[in-house]
């Protein structure tokens, strides 16, 4: 199990900046949402239905050449990272390939729940691509990246509430590349709380939303993130 207690606070934890203006304005942007109702998730299953189909479109592209390794943009600081969300870069042997910065950039599954969600880029409109779909809001760079997600409650992320530890989060980029992580704890807590550490001992995956499940505030000080570690040998299903 990750001891969650770890991941706050101290020198080794960073991004704190820009998880927290993502999610809070996720949040907030449910003061909108809330007066369309029942129609909420059945817009959220329309767009991921059009997402989902943009999605195969660019993994195709993508899958015309070898298959890259994601990385970070160059020169591109953990300090910098927490001031905007930048592009992720996708690093070859030949010429580096650029991820879209709006639009799909990944499809995560969670196969016990029956979960299937397009990711989004991080973009300027943080807003307006939480209304439409989770949206990838950091990955750190490094050896052993941490990638952090968050989406609205009552919509794309409901699922938190039921995931499990050991549960197993599977994440298809765009560019072809296929990571599984398993989940391994949970926290509940403010939004000005939320860190992730420098250097941790393999890959980490947090997904985040609003809190508490069902209920009525929108843009409210409280998180859900579930976090999973990479799992180095793929289980295949």
């Amino acid at each position: 199990m990750i001891r969650i207690a770890g991941y706050f606070g101290g020198g080794r934890a960073i991004g704190r900046g820009l998880f927290l203006l993502a999610c809070l304005g996720g949040c907030a942007a449910g003061l909108g949402m809330i007066a369309q109702g029942a129609a909420v998730p059945v817009t959220a299953h329309v767009a991921q239905q059009g997402l989902e189909q943009q999605f195969e479109q660019q993994r195709a592209v993508f899958n015309r050449a070898a298959k890259p390794v994601l990385s970070a943009p160059a020169g591109t600081s953990n300090r910098a990272a927490a001031v905007s969300a930048p592009a992720l870069n996708v690093r070859q042997t030949s010429v580096p390939v650029t991820l879209p910065a709006q639009g799909p950039i990944a499809r995560l599954t969670v196969e016990r729940l029956g979960i299937s969600e397009i990711i989004l880029g991080a973009a300027a409109d943080m807003e307006g691509q939480l209304r439409r779909a989770p949206v990838l809001i950091s990955r750190s760079s490094g050896t052993q990246p941490v990638s952090v997600m968050a989406a609205h409650r009552d919509t794309h992320f409901l699922f938190i509430r039921d995931l499990q530890p050991d549960d197993v989060v599977r994440i298809e980029w765009v560019t072809g590349q296929e990571e599984q992580y398993r989940i391994t704890g949970f926290a509940t807590l403010r939004w000005d709380e939320f860190a992730y550490p420098l250097d941790p001992d393999r890959p980490l995956l947090a997904l985040s939303t609003c809190y508490p499940f069902g209920g009525t505030e929108y843009g409210g000080p409280w998180r859900r993130v579930a976090w999973a570690e990479k799992i180095s040998q793929p289980i295949l299903s």
